[in-house]
């Protein structure tokens, strides 16, 4: 009764905010920087044996994820989490599933040093780039050349070029109530109903708050999410909230990928964060309302 009454509580304090908006069609961006990250983040060189690039666990013609339940790095090692899609991620609050990175600049360090995906350090990546066609590259735009920082913000520049803009649900938003579906409104409206909005709102509809995973009902999970980072005990199993954006192309789900149907997650996150029933015939109308925030991908056209 006491979890039921702070849901009630939680849905009404948020409710004001309870808001989804269109992805602009573009954004303001550095087109040389951007040029330059793409083929960084498309070029292996950044790992340490030259086997692993950004584009090895985010495949940007698709839904911008790999569709592991986790990802294999350098050596087949294979990783802890759920890669999340680079798509639309510039409209994060934070980046990673514990938010550990505060701007896609700083996630862009995480996967190069990181030992189980590229396994490199930026005083060996450096000189081994000066030795490349990067050397002059860089220098036509940073007047400091090759260093870690001009890396990591020539590809998140890039990265802010990876969104997916025009989706019908945008089309809906934006006056053209012919862009979805009667079913898709309808499970809309269930979509809000049922409280999945008090989390999944905004641009990205998430990826702009925490959460705990499993506030009504303990969902079994061994990640602690954002406590590893701050040891705080009311962190325990607290991630970032996932963008529904393109979420049909994104399986499997949740920060540990333990499932693969659309279906299930719609059932899963009913119960673990709601604690409410849902019908066979709700879920279907909910999960055909996700199917409408399919956006386009614009690969290369930055």
């Amino acid at each position: 009764m006491i979890k039921f009454t702070l849901l009630l509580i939680f849905l009404s304090i948020t409710a004001f905010s309870n808001t989804i908006t269109p992805i602009p069609n573009h954004l303001k961006i550095n087109k040389e920087k951007a040029q330059l990250g793409k083929l960084l983040f498309n070029d292996t060189r950044l790992s340490r044996n030259d086997t692993i690039s950004c584009a090895s666990c985010h495949f940007l013609k698709e839904g911008g994820d790999d569709n592991l339940k986790v990802s294999i790095g350098i050596n087949g090692l294979k990783g802890e989490l759920n890669a999340p899609t680079v798509l639309n991620s510039v409209f994060n609050f934070r980046q990673f599933w514990d938010g550990r990175a505060k701007t896609l600049q700083e996630q862009v360090l995480g996967p190069i040093e990181n030992p189980v995906e590229m396994d490199n350090d930026f005083k060996i990546l450096v000189p081994k780039l000066k030795q490349t066609e990067y050397k002059q590259l860089f220098l036509n735009i940073y007047k400091e050349g090759i260093t870690k920082e001009s890396i990591s913000d020539a590809i998140s520049e890039y990265e802010k070029t990876l969104i997916t803009p025009n989706s019908p649900f945008d089309r809906y938003l934006r006056g053209d109530k012919n862009a979805i579906t009667k079913i898709q409104k309808e499970g809309y409206e269930l979509f809000k109903e049922k409280g999945c909005i008090s989390c999944h709102h905004g641009i990205n509809i998430g990826g702009n708050l925490y959460s705990k995973f499993g506030v009504m009902i303990n969902p079994d999970i061994k990640n602690l999410g954002k406590f590893n980072l701050t040891k705080n005990e009311n962190d325990k199993y607290s991630f970032k909230v996932p963008s529904l954006r393109n979420i049909e192309k994104t399986p499997p789900y949740f920060h540990d990928g333990r499932v693969s149907d659309l279906n299930e997650v719609v059932k899963l996150m009913t119960l673990y964060q709601l604690g409410r029933d849902i019908s066979d015939a709700e879920v279907f109308k909910i999960v055909e309302f996700l199917k409408s925030l399919n956006g386009e991908i614009k690969v290369g056209k930055e």
